[in-house]
């Protein structure tokens, strides 16, 4: 029986994407777009994976130039800046997965493991009314997979009773890695990789209806 859940972030409780895609158009608008269209492809198929290592992929990948690290953590500043101005508007929040947690936080144990920056994780879910849904919120430089393993580790969680909640590839290989069931959710593409696919979260549902 699951008794812990690991909700990533973005495309899971937030709808984050088009914000996302913004920021990374501003902090590179020095650059064509056809350059910045191919980072975005590559930033929508790997969701889970950092704004470090999305930032490093332009550079060395499709810019083919080098740069440091106190150049990554600069831009990742600027974009972080951008996502706290633009990301505490409730109306980005997933209606569905937020009336789950409503329902359901006495019902589980629940974390989140995102890849998107820690301290900009943070504040958002504070500002966004539902970091006390959750035990712990962890996000990057961290890679995802070693987030899932820390909160497997420091809550000595049975990884039977663990599941996490996801919406990329990403999301699927960590839980994957540390052992723990996926459960796919917002990008049918997973279907065929979750032990279980949520159309919605009647499968999960242990609260009771919260009213109006």
């Amino acid at each position: 029986m699951v008794q812990n859940i690991i909700f990533d972030f973005d495309g899971v409780i937030l709808d984050s994407m088009p914000i996302r895609e913004l920021g990374f158009r501003e902090i590179f608008s020095a650059y064509d777009d056809a350059l910045i269209d191919q980072l975005l492809q590559y930033h929508e198929e790997n969701g889970g994976l950092s704004r470090y290592i999305k930032i490093a992929y332009f550079y060395n990948e499709i810019l083919h130039k080098p740069i440091t690290q106190v150049q990554i953590d600069a831009l990742a500043a600027a974009f972080s800046e951008i996502m706290r101005e633009r990301l505490t508007d409730r109306a980005f929040l997933i209606a569905e997965t937020v009336d789950f947690l409503q329902r359901n936080h006495q019902a589980y144990r629940m974390h989140i493991a995102s890849g998107s920056d820690q301290e900009e994780l943070r504040y958002l879910c504070g500002e966004l009314g539902v970091a006390d849904y959750f035990l712990s919120i962890h996000g990057s430089p961290t890679h995802k997979n070693a987030l899932v393993a820390k909160i497997l580790s420091d809550y000595d969680y049975i990884k039977e009773e663990t599941i996490l909640i996801g919406d990329s590839m990403n999301d699927y290989i960590a839980a994957e890695t540390n052992g723990i069931a996926f459960y796919g959710y917002n990008n049918t593409a997973l279907g065929d990789v979750s032990q279980e696919y949520l159309n919605d979260y009647r499968a999960l549902d242990k609260g009771r209806s919260v009213e109006a």
